[in-house]
């Protein structure tokens, strides 16, 4: 059974056959779904897929490279949106300086506002860190994000970095790249932490692993990441299953 920790199925890629691919991945042994907010109208599909389907939970939230158009209206939206049933983390939020398509002092002002948003909600939040590592740790560390704790989705930082992150209560999300043949820092990641401080993702409709790399990716190639991280640490995959499972159930508050 697998714990989806990431995806995006309010994405257009998935318009054509989101209603017969989403009953499908539960027969396929996928247990949990995060859907995750990247701006106020995919946090509103985020909730509507949690009410329409039972095993869909959502996070609501504003993506940094969309938080140029934000204002304190829409924050308003947000804090009212993080109150609806099956709403169980803030994000994805954080900062991206690879695209910078917003301003880096705004990414970093909507970062904090939303961070205390989720301290004032008591819900964990969903980073997203593109280039931006220090700067990111500093954040969470200076506004005690740990309060809450969370985890560093698609994690591309050093060992040392994880090691921080997992020091300040947040796990580390472990998506498709593990199996990309260049992906030597990740694999290092996973072979360094616990697996007590991984969660599994996809991030589908994006970033498919190996060996269905730039197909539109589904929770059914939680398969291969697993497999993967299987492998770095030598153990079965049933094992990497119910941990991360578990780990993730305990992160969202889900019993």
């Amino acid at each position: 059974m697998y714990f989806e920790s990431h995806a995006h199925y309010d994405d257009s890629k998935f318009d054509k056959d989101r209603d017969k691919l989403i009953p499908a991945l539960k027969k396929s042994g996928v247990e949990y779904i995060v859907n995750v907010g990247a701006d106020i109208k995919s946090s509103i599909k985020s909730i509507e897929l949690a009410k329409k389907y039972d095993f869909i939970y959502a996070a609501v939230g504003v993506h940094p490279h969309e938080v140029g158009k934000l204002d304190e209206e829409d924050m308003d939206r947000l804090y009212g949106l993080s109150q609806r049933d099956k709403v169980v983390a803030i994000g994805e939020i954080g900062l991206d300086y690879y695209y910078d398509s917003s301003p880096r002092d705004i990414q970093k002002d909507w970062f904090i506002e939303q961070i205390e948003l989720a301290k004032e909600m008591e819900l964990p939040i969903i980073v997203h860190s593109r280039e931006a590592a220090q700067e990111t740790f500093d954040i969470i560390k200076g506004t005690e994000a740990g309060d809450v704790g969370g985890v560093i989705h698609c994690f591309s930082g050093s060992a040392e970095m994880a090691k921080a992150y997992i020091e300040e209560g947040f796990y580390i999300g472990v998506g498709g790249i593990v199996t990309f043949t260049d992906a030597k820092k990740i694999i290092e990641v996973v072979k360094e932490i616990p697996l007590e401080s991984i969660l599994i993702e996809t991030d589908c409709p994006y970033l498919a692993p190996v060996p269905n790399r730039g197909k539109r990716n589904e929770s059914t190639n939680l398969e291969y990441i697993v497999e993967k991280i299987a492998e770095i640490k030598n153990i079965s995959t049933e094992e990497v299953e119910k941990v991360t499972l578990e780990n993730a159930k305990t992160l969202f508050g889900i019993k």
